[in-house]
């Protein structure tokens, strides 16, 4: 495990829309874009191995886009090269971060001056959520999931922790950037879980035309 002495005061920045990486959770890349080429194999270089997930404000993801102000760095933990020099890599995330100095130039790709002061909770032990009603909650995303046409392994989910629980969901559910972005600041698990079921009801409001869902 990490420790706040060893996250760097600088961080390479992979923007991309929609992708959500939480602390303790995983997220499977396709690596092919020169830049991001060149990130991959700079970050391999290093001690850490850290790649700064970040979502652009808006579409698009080019460098000239605005970023949020805050993104989750993530430890490369497994990669393997296809016979065309792209890289499949598997991202474990480590402490979120909020954006400093953006520096372009002198690499193909971002780097920001990170600032990972408030995340303290980040590095530390799997969160659980007290206030958690499992019933209401599996009956809520069983309706969801029937809804968006998802599929799953119930009964690996029903038996997951906490945070495995919710960690998951937030980052597999297809909500939209904005949405993912809500998630990501949550500042703790407890208020990600409410917002992960906001979004859930709102979902079924819209595409279902029901009453709010208690």
């Amino acid at each position: 495990m990490m420790s706040a002495a060893d996250l760097p005061d600088f961080l390479p920045l992979f923007p991309l829309p929609g992708a959500l990486l939480l602390p303790r959770g995983r997220l499977p890349l396709h690596v092919f874009e020169p830049r991001y080429l060149a990130l991959f194999e700079d970050a391999l270089k290093t001690p850490e191995r850290l790649i700064g997930m970040i979502q652009p404000i808006g579409e698009g993801q080019d460098d000239g886009a605005r970023l949020h102000a805050i993104g989750c760095a993530g430890r490369i933990t497994s990669f393997t090269e296809t016979d065309d020099g792209r890289y499949m890599i598997t991202l474990t995330g480590i402490s979120r971060f909020r954006l400093g100095a953006v520096q372009e130039g002198f690499s193909p790709y971002l780097r920001t001056e990170a600032d990972w002061r408030s995340f303290d909770r980040d590095l530390g032990q799997p969160e659980h959520d007290p206030a958690l009603d499992r019933d209401a909650f599996f009956k809520l995303l069983e309706r969801y999931f029937n809804l968006e046409e998802l599929q799953t392994d119930w009964e690996n989910l029903q038996t997951a922790e906490d945070e495995l629980l919710i960690n998951a969901l937030s980052m597999l559910c297809p909500f939209d950037s904005e949405d993912k972005q809500a998630l990501l600041e949550a500042p703790s698990l407890s208020t990600r879980r409410e917002t992960l079921v906001t979004l859930m009801e709102y979902t079924l409001r819209s595409g279902a035309g029901e009453e709010k869902v208690q």
